[in-house]
């Protein structure tokens, strides 16, 4: 089956290199949507179950959005989508502050600057097999230093960043003498669990199960929102203690 992206932009060259960048980073087959507009947008994404991905429902894996749209900004629909299951990646030529960390806490799991070249852009978004948020350079650049100097050079608590599953976390991690509710784990997500502590990379646990690298990432998220952790060292750490790996 094929892995179905949906690409929010409104100008077309835009949007056509985009398409060729995600067809060259991944090796499965992909079926890609275009909107040109936030209303478009909405409208393919109801046809995938609404803001909620609907089960049953065959939604979007994959989500590259622009901010700013001819009918408004890409974060409205970001905050729209805070349950969609689809990995939400903002493309756009904005890199200050106040785009950024906006659109993070609206639930970006990645920001691209569509001025990066070809091959960088390509390189990015297969991070995202490896387990790793899709960053411009300069975008991860900047997040290093925000959060290493708080913006005045002092060292910042480590309160907020993105976890292994591409996900911002803005909440202090969690202890690791948390009691681990594996009971609330499925069979298939406590496979996974057992890999990741193991090590393997989100693409070799999808050949070794057998399933899609998006499914795989799917059930990380599920993982750390059950097990209310966020990163992958301190899932593995409380599945260790608990005897389930």
């Amino acid at each position: 089956m094929a892995v179905k992206v949906l690409i929010v932009e409104d100008n077309p060259v835009a949007r056509s290199f985009l398409c060729r960048v995600v067809r060259e980073s991944f090796s499965d087959t992909i079926a890609i949507t275009e909107a040109g507009d936030l209303e478009a947008a909405r409208q393919q994404i109801k046809l995938t179950g609404g803001s909620q991905g609907l089960h049953g429902v065959d939604p979007f894996k994959l989500l590259l959005l622009d901010l700013e749209l001819p009918d408004g900004n890409g974060m409205e629909l970001l905050s729209e989508l805070a349950h969609y299951p689809a990995t939400k990646i903002v493309t756009t030529l904005y890199s200050d502050d106040d785009h950024l960390f906006p659109a993070l806490q609206c639930g970006a799991d990645g920001y691209l600057l569509k001025e990066d070249r070809f091959e960088v852009l390509v390189e990015e978004l297969q991070k995202i097999v490896r387990g790793q948020p899709p960053l411009s350079p300069a975008i991860a650049r900047r997040l290093l230093t925000h959060f290493r100097f708080g913006g005045n050079g002092d060292a910042a608590p480590h309160d907020s960043g993105f976890n292994s599953a591409g996900a911002f976390q803005s909440n202090r991690p969690v202890p690791i003498e948390k009691p681990l509710d594996h009971e609330r784990l499925t069979p298939r997500e406590n496979e996974v669990l057992t890999y990741l502590s193991k090590g393997f990379t989100i693409k070799e646990i999808a050949s070794l199960m057998g399933i899609k690298w998006f499914t795989v990432n799917d059930h990380i998220k599920s993982i750390y929102k059950k097990l209310n952790v966020s990163s992958r060292a301190e899932a593995a750490v409380l599945a260790s203690k608990q005897g389930l790996v």
